[in-house]
């Protein structure tokens, strides 16, 4: 069990990728906090973990807030006594996120709050839990966007994203030699419902497995592995780094026919 002993506080995991990660952190023998804005799923979580035999609790915690985030890592530390992974994946993908000139300011201000300044939030109240626990992995949740530009512009997003890895790059140099490892994770799309939704049409669907060069979307399941390796001893030389999980989306020029 990679994660035996270890306390994960997981933000967003109320569902999707969050979700998937809580249980494969769970199986593998952590004690897992779910953080969420929608309690009776976070519950729902929760209860899923613990009815397997793993240990989890749920906390309301807005990401964008800093009382909230203070609170979930003052939770974490008061339920399991200590913390040991720190997993900022909660974000947002709003629909009226378009292009530089179309994008009101609103939105902009509001997928920032939450993708960029909650995962700083996160870091700033979750590494001292971190440094009382002798340390440990955070793990931030940016995109392929943060990478390359997005076909369909989605200029906060895209900003947000970039932020996430300037951000984690400079906390990895920061604490590199105070026990803690910082890496970003940037997937591809990912068959989430927030994905569903947003290409509820079919043709949006084909445009953008199109650009994939895998020739699919990815499960949650393979972004819930890739995170679990960060979070554990297996991947203890490697911090300030951005582990691409796309498909291939970063790697192509041209797509394949």
């Amino acid at each position: 069990m990679r994660l035996k002993d270890k306390v994960a506080l997981i933000t967003g995991a109320a569902s999707g990728m969050g979700r998937t990660a809580a249980n494969l952190f769970a199986a593998e023998g952590a004690k897992v906090v779910i953080a969420d804005v929608t309690a009776r799923t976070g519950e729902e979580a929760a209860q899923e973990i613990k009815s397997t035999g793993g240990q989890a609790a749920f906390v309301r915690a807005d990401v964008s807030k800093p009382a909230d985030v203070e609170a979930m890592v003052r939770f974490a530390l008061e339920t399991f006594g200590g913390l040991h992974v720190l997993y900022n994946n909660a974000g947002i993908f709003h629909a009226e996120d378009e292009g530089t000139v179309e994008t009101a300011e609103a939105i902009w201000d509001r997928v920032i709050d939450i993708n960029l300044k909650g995962v700083w939030l996160g870091c700033k109240y979750g590494i001292p839990a971190l440094l009382r626990s002798g340390g440990g992995s955070i793990i931030n949740v940016a995109s392929f966007v943060a990478l390359v530009g997005a076909a369909t512009p989605q200029i906060a997003y895209t900003a947000s994203k970039g932020g996430v890895l300037a951000v984690t790059r400079e906390i990895a140099v920061e604490y590199a030699r105070r026990g803690i490892r910082a890496n970003a994770l940037c997937p591809g799309p990912i068959e989430t419902p927030m994905l569903a939704e947003l290409l509820r049409d079919p043709q949006r669907r084909a445009r953008r497995l199109v650009h994939i060069p895998i020739g699919r979307f990815g499960r949650a399941e393979e972004v819930a592995q890739a995170a679990l390796w960060l979070a554990s001893e297996d991947s203890s030389l490697m911090t300030g780094a951005a582990l691409v999980v796309d498909g291939g989306i970063t790697a192509a020029y041209v797509t394949p026919e």
